[in-house]
């Protein structure tokens, strides 16, 4: 039994110490590989060849395409091709001219590996719809305390008929001093609009809307409670005005504690939005507010020289002119709720 255990463990012995030899003395038995899955499905499997220090003679042809393609990627000439366009290059997905499409490889039902080419979503995180666009301003005229009123005042000393000759007019106030001269303390205040939070509310210029003589003309007019400092620091006014039988041009006015005019705001150059089957057609501006700032009311009216224009949209038929009118509905609400 002895004996029989020796022989046993002699022959384990030789047979380990033929394996080594023979997977040593083996041309490639040294090396390891990769496996990988090429355009056509095919798996391939690549030899990965030793390091440089690791008896670097034994692969003179590998050797010679590292230092050919070294040579290539390593150009530094400046030209389109090196260096490309950055903004360019992100538009084309990140794909440089006369690379190929991208591609990613799956198995299908029957265990088949296949190749799926794709083209890189470059589209931005709005133009996707994932997140909403920046609100833009509406253009407009704004007035307020210490404007100057656009007139030109002659040099001390020099001859008062200047003026005249020149065509200049003499020296006035300025838009804000005369429609602040005119508003707002007499205002009735029995009606006022309370800010709702959360939603857009309706704010009805109609006939039992009350009347005020502005410097701009006599206007219908609603005065709307702006929300507090201590909840808005400021924010921003998005407001509708309805088209139907004629549409109102709003201006704006903001006031503090003691409705004592701070801003005016006129010319908006508001957005048109058609008519929809839930809907009427509407225009439509964005007017930043500034409750920190000490804005308190805001007095929603309409000007003579607004009253005698008409603003021309596209319909379905060709240019549509929608009248504007002394009333009309509106809709106030803050941006973003």
């Amino acid at each position: 039994m002895y004996i029989r255990h020796l022989l046993v463990v002699t022959c384990l012995a030789v047979a380990m110490s033929g394996c080594q030899s023979s997977r040593s003395g083996s041309s490639g038995g040294g090396e390891g590989y990769f496996t990988w899955v090429d355009e056509q499905g095919q798996v391939r499997h690549t030899p990965i060849p030793k390091s440089s220090g690791e008896d670097a003679d034994e692969h003179p042809a590998v050797s010679a395409v590292s230092e050919g393609a070294s040579s290539e990627t390593y150009d530094d000439e400046f030209n389109l091709e090196n260096y490309p366009d950055g903004n360019q290059l992100e538009k084309d997905g990140y794909i440089r001219p006369g690379e190929p499409q991208p591609y990613f490889t799956w198995r299908d039902a029957e265990g088949n590996f296949r190749v799926s080419y794709y083209q890189p979503d470059t589209r931005s995180a709005v133009e996707k719809g994932r997140i909403k666009p920046p609100v833009q301003l509406t253009e407009a005229s704004i007035h307020q305390a210490g404007e100057m009123s656009g007139t030109t005042v002659l040099p001390e000393g020099a001859d008062p008929d200047a003026m005249a000759v020149l065509g200049m007019q003499p020296d006035e106030e300025s838009f804000f001093e005369k429609w602040s001269g005119q508003c707002c303390q007499d205002l009735d205040r029995t009606e006022t609009e309370k800010w709702q939070r959360g939603r857009e509310f309706a704010v009805d210029m109609d006939r039992t809307a009350p009347v005020h003589s502005f410097s701009t003309g006599v206007s219908p007019y609603r005065l709307v409670r702006l929300p507090s400092a201590e909840t808005h620091n400021d924010f921003i006014l998005h407001l509708r005005s309805f088209a139907k039988d004629g549409v109102f041009v709003p201006s704006v006015a903001f006031l503090d504690a003691s409705f004592v005019p701070l801003r005016i705001v006129t010319d908006l150059v508001a957005q048109y939005d058609p008519e929809s089957w839930h809907s009427h057609g509407y225009l439509h501006a964005y007017i930043p507010v500034f409750p920190g700032r000490g804005e308190r009311w805001a007095v929603i009216f309409t000007r003579d020289e607004d009253l005698a224009g008409q603003t021309v949209v596209e319909g379905k038929y060709g240019p549509d002119a929608i009248p504007h009118a002394r009333t009309g509905e509106l809709g106030l609400s803050r941006e973003g709720e």
